[in-house]
């Protein structure tokens, strides 16, 4: 058996926006892979503060996340956030454009929103092996023509919102639903090693319905539950030489795999602050679960698992210190999570073991076993500057987030009865900056990232490979059927520059 390994990436962890979404729904991963920011299609106000978000609100992004925060909203707005985001090398890159409005009439609230969105195709081009570079015209033109390869392809997003609020019990219950249509998901090409076109398509669904307490002195608690159903396709073409003795000649034959992508995800969240005895302190804690089924985990050439099926528990525990002081803000988040994933490999024929023992069809070949222990630092810091005539108009944002992966696998090989234990383990950094202008009639925002730490795949046609990173080269580099395979380290970079009009 081969070294293989699971990449278990929840990609509907951003679907609500940056900053605190992750809290509601975890993502799982275990390598490194470098994914672009292409699910922050809302606007946030702590976003260049390392998205700090448990004792600090977020005004823009808060209604998104947990939309009985929407009762928070003072007036009605209109809002428009563009999103830039590109992957260094030259392996990838996206735009996004949202529009949207939040209303309030009366107790009741709402908001519509919709993105639509251009993901570049992150492939590269894989030289053919030396005999085939040496050929003749003629076996040149036996390769099939399957039509271009598109660079871009293109996203749609729509988020409808409701809420209402109790005054009296200073309460309000809230509910929204994002669909989305995907043909792109950035990076899932690179994960077919050898392939010539990757064609994706599929949905993904996020259900929330949240409640939002309000206490004298500035106390608030917050639950949310959530039910997201991500389910994508890939038609992936490979292209196989073949001797064909008739013509006597090399040539190329089209092979299509159909891959499946399937998780649905069920959550619990809560959330609790409240200021201290310090002026200006604020302090908060927050608790996750999330219970999520896999009914099939593509077959990636990074992985190399048919037919895998899993499940798993993550959970979240965090707590958020701020503190206002005049012009200045200050925050910090520390989470720890938790995690434990199983998935496996069944017989779609009876199987002898090495033993001589039989596995009928239907039973399990291989059993991977994960234990995640992952950690998140956000922190940041904000200050408001003077404008003359407008007051303090203009901000500036640092911010900075880290994030630790860890994990040990267990993998169980039930036909070569034989087991393996494996650690991982790298870091994410990112560093984020923004700038603000507010005027009476509207309030221009930009905010900025750069995350390091993380890679994409590449296939090489020499049998080794040097890894500059140190985080790379402890985090599990996998060998492929098509070849070695090797994360080529990348950074990627997000600008959002978001305007918020108060519709009066």
């Amino acid at each position: 058996m081969t070294k293989r390994g699971v990449c278990l990436s929840t990609l509907l962890v951003a679907l609500a926006g940056t900053g605190g979404a992750s809290a509601q729904l975890i993502s799982i991963k275990t390598v490194p892979v470098a994914q672009g920011d292409q699910f922050a299609i809302f606007p946030s106000h702590n976003l260049g503060m390392g998205g700090v978000s448990i004792a600090l609100a977020d005004t823009l992004l808060d209604p998104f996340v947990n939309p009985a925060k929407g009762a928070r909203l003072g007036v009605a707005r209109f809002f428009g956030a563009p999103v830039f985001y590109s992957v260094s090398t030259e392996a990838g890159g996206g735009r996004t454009l949202p529009l949207g409005a939040l209303l309030r009439a009366g107790s009741w609230y709402g908001g519509l929103s919709l993105a639509l969105q251009e993901v570049d195709a992150s492939r590269r081009n894989v030289s053919p092996p030396i005999f085939i570079r040496l050929a003749s015209d003629a076996m040149a033109q036996s390769v099939p023509d399957l039509g271009p390869d598109a660079r871009s392809h293109g996203n749609t997003f729509a988020l409808a919102m409701l809420g209402k609020v109790l005054p009296a019990a200073r309460l309000s219950l809230a509910g929204s639903v994002l669909w989305a249509r995907l043909t792109a998901v950035d990076g899932a090409d690179l994960l077919y090693a050898g392939s010539d076109h990757v064609r994706q398509f599929g949905h993904a669904v996020d259900v929330r319905l949240g409640v939002l307490k309000e206490w004298a002195g500035d106390r608030s608690l917050e639950a949310l539950v959530l039910h997201t159903r991500y389910g994508m396709t890939h038609d992936v073409t490979y292209l196989d030489w073949f001797w064909d003795p008739g013509t006597q000649q090399v040539l190329l034959r089209p092979r299509v795999e159909r891959n499946l992508d399937r998780t649905n995800t069920w959550g619990l969240h809560l959330e609790y602050e409240r200021p201290l005895t310090a002026p200006g302190w604020r302090i908060g804690w927050l608790a996750t679960g999330n219970r999520m089924s896999h009914p099939k985990i593509p077959n990636y050439e990074i992985m190399n698992i048919p037919r895998d099926p899993g499940h798993s528990n993550a959970y979240n525990f965090g707590i958020g210190i701020s503190k206002q002081r005049g012009a200045a803000t200050f925050g910090i988040d520390a989470i720890y999570e938790p995690i434990w994933s199983t998935t496996w490999a069944d017989a779609l024929a009876p199987i002898t073991t090495r033993l001589g023992d039989t596995i009928p069809a239907g039973g399990r070949t291989i059993e991977n076993h994960f234990r995640f222990s992952n950690a998140l630092l956000r922190m940041g810091v904000s200050r408001e500057l003077e404008v003359r005539g407008l007051g303090r108009a203009a901000a500036l944002q640092l911010g900075l987030v880290v994030r630790s992966t860890r994990y040990w696998l267990r993998q169980y090989d039930h036909v070569q009865v034989s087991r393996r234990n494996q650690e991982e383990w790298w870091l994410e950094w990112t560093p984020t900056w923004g700038v603000s202008l507010r005027f009476p009639e509207l309030e221009i925002r930009y905010r900025g990232r750069l995350t390091s730490g993380t890679g994409r795949p590449g296939v090489a046609g020499t049998a080794s490979f040097g890894v500059d990173d140190r985080a790379f080269a402890t985090a599990g580099i996998l060998v492929a059927p098509s070849g070695p395979l090797t994360l080529d380290q990348v950074r990627v970079v997000t600008h959002q520059v978001s305007l918020s009009l108060p519709l009066r």
